[in-house]
């Protein structure tokens, strides 16, 4: 498997607007998808029984990197994960209720990049995936996490 990080491909070459939106976006949706597949991924020995861990740490996650005209790959990341502290109570005043919500944010991460196998010759093999270095409950922050249903 060849790893790099961003830092080896040069930013200049990587195109327009457009390409940089697309990967934006991607980069975005793919936070998305390891906060929700995180609860299947594979544990790192642990004396913290996860049941009754409050909190947010970065876990080991495992996920198969699929790019239209390559062949998918098995990569193991880490992730964020946790449980955070929330409630809410009624109060007399609009908006008659406080609330406080907390999530596991992803607070530093580092782009890697891997060469997926078999790709069609027009097909660039390189696919980038975040790697969590270091997560914090905190307001949740739409940058790195899907905030929708909060």
């Amino acid at each position: 498997m060849d790893k790099s990080t961003s830092s080896d491909i040069d930013i200049s070459t990587l195109g327009t607007w457009v390409f940089s939106t697309k990967l934006q976006r991607a980069f975005q949706g793919f936070l998305f998808l390891l906060i929700l597949a995180s609860c299947v991924s594979t544990l790192r020995p642990s004396s913290i029984n996860l049941r009754t861990f409050i909190g947010c740490a970065v876990r080991e996650f495992t996920f198969l990197a699929k790019k239209p005209g390559c062949k998918a790959m098995r990569i193991t990341t880490d992730a964020c994960w946790g449980r955070c502290e929330t409630w809410e109570k009624p109060i007399l005043d609009p908006p008659y209720i406080e609330a406080h919500h907390r999530v596991c944010n992803y607070n530093e991460t580092q782009l890697i990049t891997v060469k997926l196998p078999n790709c069609a010759p027009n097909v660039s093999p390189f696919y980038t995936y975040p790697k969590a270095i270091r997560c914090d409950c905190s307001v949740c922050l739409t940058t790195s996490t899907e905030c929708e249903t909060i």
